[in-house]
């Protein structure tokens, strides 16, 4: 989970963004008033001939597509840097990365775990992130093909990209299906959040469009390729956001029965199904997927089994059986925690989780919080480009083929609505979805007509010139320092700094971490790698004088030091234990 930023960098870009967009179908309109015999942006032709050749080769519009974001973001990196950790998922995600790394699925609890304790992450019975292992076995290959766990993220959003051109290519036609996957580059692929930190959101998305994209080929052929790819994006779904994507998966779980089984079940399988003949379906289509689903199942179960002794107990049950006191769901009841060793957790889970909890179970607040969720998913998805193709979506409706695609959308949406809280990357199983059906939208967008012009062909063309724009504004911002949205490269600078020169230092470390009481709970310091004991930088929260004695004497051969994060400038100065005094109850266990 993450706590969503309070900074006005979204506000701005979307008010950049309009007035891009009106700049353009200015431009636009001045021009088919004064040649209303020749279309706006005619200069574009050879390019969308271009554009054209690519799509009708499929195979090489899908490298292409995975291969842009790839190149640019690189190219981007003396600009825009490698991004650091900074939100409590990116360490909790790098603590999984570093776990497999080391040969493991899990580290043994730390015999003085009270220290190290954190966001997001497990102590008891092991220690571990809480998260499933997709993301964490993404930054780990990262690492341990390119060097970087960043390369992991970099490698799967590509990945991505390249799946929903994969998967537009089985819903319309190929031209289409290049124009959405290149929208989806400009809007996620390169300056994004999802390409710019150690989320999970790119792997979720690429599971998302693998399932979608196997359903109607699967429904056309029955290829073994095409039912191992289903069975392959629902594995990636359960291990990456499990929730999310068991929504996402029902309604095709229920399609897929019904296309087993012809119509004597549920009476949902298309016409379709008669063109293939029933024991193929069975041995081509059911047969993989179901084979992958138990290896999938096993993999996770033993997973579960190592992290905290149970095949059917995830570590996230565990760390929110632990800390939380607000449940995920509205409908359940809050439950209370006696004891926390440290304030900044109890702010966390006590005054924010459980605040935001209570407020939105009332019908005011749910509704205020609904307004919120779908204003953050449009400001991460849409924005003005996008939102042109949507006013078409009244009549996507009417397109026979698209209604289990927004059924699918429906139930995914509602299902997150009754979640206590819900940030974009939560729909990322649908994210290729979104985009299917932004593109059915635009098919129809392009045939609105003012008088005799196609003025929707216009709008068409001026969504990936304003999506390209704006990344062009963005970059020469950040180029010039103007500040309209947060510091690149993204991440806590600050701690990686620290962490960067001591570590260069020759010596070993340790931290002890004290916060004022108004340190804001997003901004965590004290993570630690897998194997703290062989960590050249070891990060422990201040307990008091007494109790940091013994994890002096426990770390005796480490120069110790002080670090208050919230006084500014962050000075890091050497440990006395006359210093430590109670800052306002963020010192001692309670």
């Amino acid at each position: 989970m993450q706590i969503a930023s309070t900074n006005l960098a979204p506000h701005l870009l979307a008010i950049l963004e309009a007035t891009l967009f009106l700049s353009i179908l200015g431009v636009a309109s001045i021009f088919s008033w004064r040649h209303p015999n020749r279309p706006a942006f005619a200069g574009l032709a050879p390019m969308e001939a271009a554009l054209n050749r690519l799509a009708n080769r499929p195979r090489l519009s899908v490298a292409v597509v995975t291969a842009l974001p790839l190149l640019i973001r690189a190219a981007l990196i003396p600009l825009l840097g490698i991004p650091q950790p900074y939100w409590h998922d990116d360490f909790s995600y790098l603590l999984a990365a570093d776990t497999f790394l080391s040969g493991r699925l899990t580290n043994p609890t730390h015999p003085l775990w009270q220290f190290f304790e954190s966001f997001h992450i497990i102590h008891q019975p092991t220690y571990m992130s809480m998260y499933p292992p997709a993301q964490g076995l993404i930054l780990a290959g990262g690492t341990l093909l390119l060097g970087h766990p960043w390369w992991g993220v970099w490698a799967v959003t590509g990945a991505m990209c390249g799946a929903f051109c994969w998967m537009l290519q089985a819903w319309v036609p190929r031209r289409w299906a290049l124009y959405g996957a290149l929208l989806a580059v400009l809007r996620l692929g390169i300056l994004s959040y999802w390409m710019n930190s150690y989320f999970a959101s790119s792997a979720a998305a690429l599971g998302g469009a693998l399932v979608l994209g196997a359903w109607p080929r699967l429904q056309r052929n029955a290829r073994i390729r095409d039912s191992m790819l289903m069975g392959l994006g629902l594995g990636l779904l359960a291990n990456s956001r499990p929730y999310e994507g068991l929504l996402f998966s029902i309604p095709f779980a229920i399609a897929f029965l019904a296309w087993i089984f012809g119509k004597t079940l549920f009476g949902l399988a298309g016409s379709k199904t008669l063109c293939v003949p029933l024991r193929t379906r069975w041995l081509r289509g059911a047969v993989p997927v179901v084979l992958l689903l138990l290896l999938f199942g096993s993999l996770i179960a033993r997973f579960n089994q190592r992290v905290t002794g149970s095949a059917f107990r995830m570590a996230y049950q565990t760390n929110r059986e632990t800390y939380a006191q607000a449940p995920y769901f509205l409908f359940l009841a809050p439950r209370h925690i006696n004891e926390y060793h440290h304030a900044v957790m109890r702010d966390f889970y006590q005054n924010w989780e459980l605040h935001t909890f209570i407020e939105e179970r009332s019908a005011v607040g749910f509704a205020r919080g609904v307004l919120h969720k779908l204003a953050d998913f449009w400001t991460f998805y849409l924005g003005i480009a996008l939102t042109l193709p949507c006013l078409a979506w009244p009549w996507v409706w009417r397109d026979r083929r698209m209604r289990f695609p927004l059924v699918v959308a429906g139930v995914l949406l509602l299902g997150t609505l009754i979640e206590t809280w819900t940030f974009p990357h939560y729909l990322a199983p649908a994210a290729g979805l979104l985009y299917l059906l932004l593109v059915q939208g635009a098919r129809h967008l392009r045939l609105w007509r003012r008088k005799r012009d196609l003025f929707g062909g216009t709008l068409v063309r001026i969504i990936p010139l304003l999506a390209a724009a704006m990344i062009v504004l963005r970059l020469a911002a950040i180029s010039a320092h103007v500040a309209v949205e947060p510091q690149w490269p993204r991440g806590n600078l600050a701690r990686a700094s620290v962490l960067q020169a001591l570590e260069k230092s020759g010596q070993r470390h340790l931290i002890f971490v004290r916060y004022l009481p108004e340190h804001d709970v997003n901004q965590e310091w004290v993570y630690n790698r897998a194997d703290i004991d062989e960590s050249t930088v070891v990060w422990a929260r201040d307990m008091g004088a007494a109790e940091n004695q013994k994890l002096i004497q426990y770390f005796s051969n480490r120069k110790v030091w002080s670090l208050q994060p919230d006084r500014l400038p962050v000075q890091l100065v050497p440990y006395t234990a006359q210093d430590v005094t109670p800052l306002s109850g963020h010192s001692n266990p309670y």
